[in-house]
């Protein structure tokens, strides 16, 4: 675990580097960054254990994978997931413990069986399910039409079968926590809950039958694993909380209670994703107390759990209070890899918060490495050589100009700064942060603002680094200061574009009541009735239409996409994005278009078939296209080709939404790639990773769908 020395420390924070005695192993500290996806599966194996490896370099005492199956007739593709099927998946996932182990830390892997929640694409067999019910999933993504196969004794004694294969493949590959997987849906979960367990054997009925093949499941991973690692169980308690008991507070406390004595650890977690990973809009920091606050008052096994745990105080007060024994991380361990480290040290102020936004699980939803708004070197660890908090040092320090103060232009500063050059950073506006500034104003959007903040503080603790608002630039000025290298964070506009059946931008619709999110910001929206128009699909477009309902406006909210904000479901929001809305009363119409606007009426049609729909209204806010603001890019490159000297030689760059406009952690990630490129050349190049593979592949044992044996 490196450096554990402590004198530095927080005297109330110590508590926190105790180790804990987990079975057979001991966790060196309280920091378990529990399983989460991470997008990386069996085809980047270096990606995903340099990914894992740096967590444990920041002083995570538990490093765990994400999902990893046990079995082809556990098949979540197209999504990624890892497997661990054969012995090149057990060379593959060594690189992940052997990076885990290189720092003092523990490597915990989440076996996992989805049953009747995958779809078994790939692998074509039929899904498992306790008594065949499905998950009907809403939102297409999800949908298939392979439904599963009500299980027999024969599938219960081969998913015993392949815990235990799997099990002995994770010794193999050195890991020192195996889990047992009840949550979320999957296998071990559909047991425990009558809404999937529909059987009348000695599978079904009571609440000590139903837990009958998880105490089974977690029997046989400990009797593989011999004592040479800890077994976990990580369950989802909402529902059973809820549910009665005719013997216990509730089914979750009879769970718990039949199966305390079991598994080594208790890894306890909600049961839906917008539950479990609740983004910050809805769901504060600690959600997850109210439902598992119980667990450690009736096992005296130790119990992890996450709660999106960003403040040292906070993580005390769990284990002081007796919530938890060890302080789960996923997202806050993705934003800040040194997070334990930096509480050791005393420096909880460098803390590079998360800000819940959710774009880590829509990397897993769109089926690639993990990305973050707060840490752009997540998944870029081997990639690029990218480490969150060394930098290469500059020998020349050469002078880098930053206009705009937004995220990229404060993460361009800041990394440049970091790696010795000399930075000014200029904004035009009266406040550092851009649209992050602007948003964070907005319902729920508030812990965003963090985006700002760390950066501002960060810049503000070195030496070589000039910060001026109220600030406008403009060529003559910049061509003055003579720098050595430009970076123009001057961000994108929204226009008034409409959308096309063709699904792209359109005419603008000009008119003196047509708005953009600009005017929102500046609060120049006027009338009682507003009409939203959607087409960004992302966050803002919601966020506005309840901003209005809040100010006591009737707002309709329209949208081309099949749902309001659509894109939100890819970050866990969509069921609240509805909720709010409903709250504030604001009409949602989807698949439609906005037509036309006369200053009265809005003439909508139905993207499909054209039916035609109008709403009285005041005024019209779009959210659709936005555009780069390249108008000082285009005056500097034709001064400079004037033959301008203080521009000779000079490095002229965009960045950011000024580059390409996209969602903040596209900004953040360009700015951070722009200034290592000052010194290490093209940033965009990176290395290509590529599978582990046997010689001669082995072939997987599966059952004869139609015999079962």
């Amino acid at each position: 675990m490196g450096n554990r020395d402590l004198s530095l420390c927080h005297p109330q924070h110590r508590i926190l580097f105790e180790p804990v005695q987990i079975g057979p192993v001991v966790a060196p500290n309280r920091f378990y960054q529990v399983p989460h996806a991470s997008g990386m599966t069996e085809a980047n194996p270096r990606v995903r254990a340099s990914f894992r490896g740096m967590k444990a370099e920041g002083g995570w005492g538990v490093v765990s994978t994400g999902a990893v199956s046990i079995h082809p007739s556990s098949d979540d593709s197209p999504l990624p997931y890892a497997r661990l099927w054969n012995d090149a998946d057990i060379a593959s996932h060594a690189l992940t413990t052997e990076a885990v182990h290189r720092h003092g830390s523990l490597a915990a892997v989440e076996l996992w069986h989805g049953g009747a929640v995958v779809m078994n694409r790939t692998s074509r067999l039929p899904p498992l399910s306790p008594s065949g019910v499905p998950w009907a999933a809403t939102h297409v993504g999800f949908m298939g039409q392979q439904r599963p196969k009500p299980m027999d004794s024969r599938d219960i004694d081969a998913v015993l079968n392949w815990q235990r294969a799997a099990t002995r493949r994770a010794l193999d590959a050195g890991f020192d926590i195996i889990y047992v997987y009840a949550g979320m849906g999957y296998l071990g979960y559909e047991f425990l809950l009558p809404e999937y367990n529909w059987r009348t054997d000695g599978y079904g009925g009571s609440l000590e039958n139903r837990t009958r093949f998880v105490r089974e499941m977690l029997e046989v991973t400990r009797d593989e694993a011999g004592g040479r690692a800890a077994v976990a169980l990580r369950i989802s308690l909402e529902e059973l909380r809820a549910k009665a008991s005719d013997h216990y507070e509730s089914e979750a406390h009879g769970v718990v209670s039949l199966l305390s004595q079991v598994p080594d650890l208790w890894d306890v977690k909600m049961d839906s994703s917008p539950n479990d990973c609740g983004a910050s809009r809805f769901r504060p920091e600690g959600a997850h107390e109210p439902i598992i606050d119980f667990v450690r008052t009736v096992t005296d096994r130790p119990v992890v759990g996450v709660g999106r745990f960003t403040s040292p105080d906070t993580m005390v007060s769990q284990i002081k209070r007796g919530v938890l024994d060890l302080i789960g991380g996923a997202r806050a361990s993705i934003a800040d890899p040194f997070l334990p480290d930096k509480v050791r040290r005393g420096e909880s102020d460098a803390i590079r918060e998360c800000i819940g936004c959710n774009i880590c699980i829509a990397s897993w939803h769109d089926g690639v490495p993990v990305r973050c708004t707060q840490n752009a070197t997540a998944g870029e660890e081997w990639r690029r050589d990218w480490h969150p908090e060394q930098f290469r040092q500059t020998d020349k320090p050469e002078h880098l100009l930053v206009v705009g103060g937004g995220p990229a232009g404060l993460e361009a500063a800041l990394v440049a700064a970091r790696q010795g050059f000399q930075v000014t950073l200029a904004e035009q506006r009266s406040d550092w942060g851009g649209r992050v500034l602007d948003e964070s104003a907005l319902p729920g959007l508030g812990v965003w603002r963090r985006v700002r903040d760390y950066r501002v503080w960060a810049l503000s603790q070195l030496g070589n680094v000039a910060m001026y608002t109220d600030s406008p630039m403009d060529a003559e000025s910049i061509a003055d200061l003579a720098p050595d290298h430009i970076a123009l964070a001057t961000g994108a506009q929204w226009t008034r574009h409409l959308y096309s059946a063709l699904e792209i931008p359109d005419q603008p619709l000009d008119g003196p009541k047509v708005f953009t999110p600009e005017d929102v910001f500046a609060n120049r929206i006027s009338g009682e009735r507003i009409l939203v128009f959607d087409y960004d699909n992302y966050y803002l477009g919601g966020v506005i239409a309840e901003h209005l309902g809040r100010r006591g406006c009737n707002v309709v909210y329209a949208t081309p996409a099949g749902h309001a904000s659509a894109w939100t479901f890819m970050t866990n929001e969509l069921p609240y994005v509805y909720k709010a809305l409903g709250e504030q009363q604001v009409e949602i119409l989807t698949t439609t278009n906005l037509n036309g606007f006369d200053g009265e009426q809005a003439t909508l049609s139905n993207l499909f078939n054209g039916q035609t729909l109008e709403r009285p209204v005041d005024a019209i806010v779009l959210v659709g296209l936005r555009l780069p603001n390249t108008s000082l890019y285009q005056a500097l490159l034709q001064s400079r080709a004037g033959g301008h000297k203080g521009l000779q030689g000079t490095g002229i760059n965009l960045v950011g939404d000024a580059l390409a406009p996209g969602a903040i952690a596209h900004a953040v990630h360009s700015g951070h790639g722009f200034a290592r490129g000052l010194l290490e050349g093209d940033a965009g190049l990176y290395r290509r990773d590529e599978p582990i593979t046997l010689e001669d592949p082995q072939p997987v044992v599966i059952l004869n769908p139609a015999t079962g044996s």
